[in-house]
């Protein structure tokens, strides 16, 4: 049971990684609020499948819920969203690669964020870890010297790391609060009410303010249901790996979504690898063989 959390980690990275592929195709038919819902909306029936099949393999009720599952839940759901709408917007500001590379910067909010709410150690072995994969996954994504600078993007992605790591505190704290027999029911039960949270306030936000693009949403329900699948199957994953271990263990962990993307790219594209890159991938090597070894 003790080694569950990485197969649960793995596995989310990358169905995280095709379902950004995915949502990428839908954005030019249906913007980005709408590409970004489709995770939600298309989620919320697997979310319940998932749930459903929990209960039925447990041979368990469903989990008492209580006002403060709710609430943390709640916490969970709504900063995911605000997180997402900042990344996006200080994509926004055509500093991409600059975003991009401070949002890896995650599990060390998560940590924080984890020891303030929950009580998470943080023991040498993590921050160490923590410390190496990080600069190592900022050293391969840094820009280049002549690239433009945006404050505004920088200050958006940096917050956006940060509501993502009350997301993650808030969703495993409210897994931990469940009272089901397995583990895996408490995550699946989470996921489902995380989602409608999630659909009941994006989709009465654009039946208010974007009736065009909720249309175009339910219109493109043949390509989108991949995606919600995809989207469901990764936060399962994330939620089951939440429920055996810290958020800052499982998102340190998950920066090596990073090196495949990496290791992928050289093996498809035959380029070769900068010595940057090279020691940014030497670094997170050595993060996660510290985090799997000593924290």
């Amino acid at each position: 049971m003790g080694w569950l959390w990485i197969v649960f980690t793995i596995l989310a990275a990358g169905g995280q990684t095709v379902r950004n592929a995915l949502q990428r195709e839908l954005t030019a038919s249906l913007g980005t609020v709408g590409a970004t819902h489709v995770r939600f909306l298309y989620g919320l029936p697997f979310g319940f499948l998932f749930a459903a099949l929990a209960l039925i393999v447990a041979g368990a009720k469903v989990p008492t819920i209580t006002s403060t599952f709710l609430a943390w839940a709640f916490i969970g759901a709504v900063t995911q969203i605000f997180a997402t709408g900042l990344l996006l917007a200080a994509m926004r500001e055509k500093s991409f690669v600059v975003v991009t590379a401070l949002s890896k910067t995650e599990p060390l909010h998560v940590a924080i964020v984890g020891l303030a709410l929950l009580g998470d150690r943080i023991t040498p072995g993590l921050a160490i870890a923590m410390l190496l994969a990080v600069s190592g996954v900022l050293i391969m994504s840094w820009p280049r010297a002549d690239t433009e600078w945006a404050p505004k993007a920088v200050a958006l992605g940096l917050v956006s790391a940060a509501f993502f790591a009350v997301s993650a505190i808030g969703f495993r704290r409210a897994i931990l609060l469940l009272d089901g027999p397995v583990f895996y029911v408490n995550a699946s039960s989470t996921l489902a009410v995380g989602l409608a949270i999630q659909v009941a306030l994006l989709t009465g936000y654009l039946a208010v303010f974007d009736r065009a693009t909720l249309a175009a949403l339910f219109g493109a329900w043949r390509p989108s249901i991949k995606a919600g699948f995809m989207g469901a199957f990764a936060s399962q994953m994330w939620f089951c790996a939440f429920a055996l271990q810290s958020a800052a263990i499982v998102r340190t962990l998950a920066l090596i979504e990073i090196l495949f993307a990496q290791l992928i790219s050289r093996n498809v594209f035959r380029q070769s690898l900068s010595a940057r890159e090279a020691i940014g991938i030497g670094l997170v090597i050595v993060g996660v063989a510290v985090l799997l070894n000593w924290s």
